[in-house]
């Protein structure tokens, strides 16, 4: 294939092109902030799960609560009833003794429960507590999730111009060669990242492997417009001045 040595150079520009936009894409699906982001939210999933959790105990124990707290009465109740059949004079000694072991073992029934009943009030006040603090943390991230967000919206903002722009630049450069010459190219940038590069001092600076003597003399005797090929790689070679032929 034959091209004009300024078209082969033109190459350069295209590969140039090429390169800058597979490290935007590249760039693009690896902001530091998608991970951030992702981060974040398994964090908040994680603390409003804890926060539910605590929420339910919290509800749990309010109900054990109002349990303690209905035998309570019930106790007050029947230790007052026991109270007002021993003020009637009604009893018999025999009653009034049973009354009073009855009385005595329903004030320690009593002591019993309201001192559960503190244990749970306890729990409750520390489980609504670590409720309240998970609402705060989850706040937080929250915060720090919509400001990482908008980093996020913004880097992609600043990439997909340079695409665009890398874009538009690379469709020039692509028209203004010769349609032979962009097909070879396309084809070989299927296969491979680099697919035009500059011979300097007798290496292709796309395999980075120096030309062998047989290369060499081939590259020489071969005429500015002939377009050549890396023997190792494969890639166009575009030779200039400082190709050291």
């Amino acid at each position: 294939m034959h091209a004009d040595p300024s078209d082969q150079k033109r190459l350069l520009d295209l590969q140039r092109a090429d390169t800058a936009l597979m490290q935007l894409t590249h760039a693009r699906k690896n902001v530091p902030e998608t991970e951030t982001i992702a981060q974040l939210r398994k964090l908040i999933n994680e603390i409003t799960d804890k926060q539910a959790q605590h929420s339910a105990n919290a509800s749990d124990l309010e109900r054990d609560i109002s349990r303690v707290e209905r035998e309570i009465e019930q106790v007050r109740a029947r230790a007052q009833k026991d109270r007002d059949r021993q003020l009637s004079g009604s009893a018999s000694p025999k009653e009034l003794e049973s009354l009073t072991q009855e009385l005595e073992t329903l004030a320690r029934r009593q002591s019993e429960l309201e001192d559960h009943e503190l244990e749970l009030m306890e729990e409750r006040e520390q489980a609504q507590a670590a409720a309240v603090a998970d609402d705060e943390v989850v706040a937080r991230h929250k915060e720090d999730l919509a400001a990482t967000e908008a980093r996020l919206a913004d880097k992609i903002s600043q990439i997909d111009s340079q695409l665009q722009d890398e874009q538009t630049a690379r469709t020039s450069i692509s028209e203004s060669l010769p349609q032979e010459l962009v097909e070879l190219y396309e084809r070989l940038r299927k296969r491979q990242p680099i697919a035009a590069a500059l011979l300097r001092h007798r290496k292709c600076e796309s395999c980075r492997i120096e030309q062998s003597g047989g290369d060499l003399a081939g590259l020489r005797a071969a005429a500015p417009g002939d377009v050549m090929r890396c023997d190792n790689c494969g890639a166009i070679l575009v030779r200039t001045q400082e190709s050291g032929l």
